[in-house]
């Protein structure tokens, strides 16, 4: 299974150049009703480029490869590692509006393990492209599972989307909650639930 990028990516498309997208916005702005040519929003075409390849920078990294590196001297170490409360911040490809919320990750190790900066890339990369929840969680969960192959990996992020809260129905403070579970954390249910009662127990480390 692929995870490095989504069917109709640039690669397969050809990427337009800087200049081309700046002209977009131009005429975005026109169609939104201003003119683009005032001083106001002289600089918005650069700006806006320049925040989408913040946004969107997961489209050049590789997910794996923050993967590929991993320790086996951990001492028979067998148990849950679980990396909580990952902030991230995505957009949906439905409208590119933000989706803001936090990815909780765990895996059993199998002989091996990876150094946790790297779960929290993989929910970075992953999550700077264009994309809806459930698939987000899919992806960070799929990867892990095919590089690090390890016994289980269970996934659950909690978001808010503002194309829910900003427009159309309008529900402010609507949560959306995905999970994936695999492996033992799919087939065994006191896993599973070690798993959520470890993301759900109040933090000793707040004050820290």
């Amino acid at each position: 299974m692929n995870y490095q990028g989504p069917e109709g990516s640039v690669a397969d498309t050809g990427k337009p150049s800087r200049e081309e997208a700046e002209d977009a916005i131009r005429t975005l702005i026109r169609w939104a009703g201003d003119d683009p040519s005032r001083e106001g929003l002289l600089g918005t075409p650069d700006r806006v480029a320049r925040a989408y390849e913040e946004h969107f920078a997961g489209y050049s990294d590789d997910p794996v490869a923050y993967l590929q590196r991993t320790f086996e001297e951990v001492e028979g170490y067998d148990e849950m590692v679980v990396l909580r409360d990952i902030r991230f911040e995505s957009h949906c490809e439905h409208h590119m509006l933000p989706i803001i919320g936090h990815a909780h990750i765990a895996y059993l190790p199998n002989k091996r393990v990876v150094g946790i900066s790297k779960l929290a890339r993989l929910v970075e990369v992953f999550g700077k492209r264009l994309q809806i929840q459930e698939k987000l969680t899919a992806q960070i969960g799929g990867s892990l599972n095919e590089v690090l192959a390890p016994k289980g990996v269970g996934v659950v992020i909690e978001a808010t989307h503002q194309c829910m809260t900003t427009r159309g129905v309008r529900k402010p403070g609507v949560s959306m909650v995905t999970s994936t579970m695999l492996g033992a954390f799919r087939d065994d249910p006191m896993t599973r639930r070690e798993f959520l009662a470890i993301i759900n127990s109040p933090s000793n480390f707040a004050n820290v």
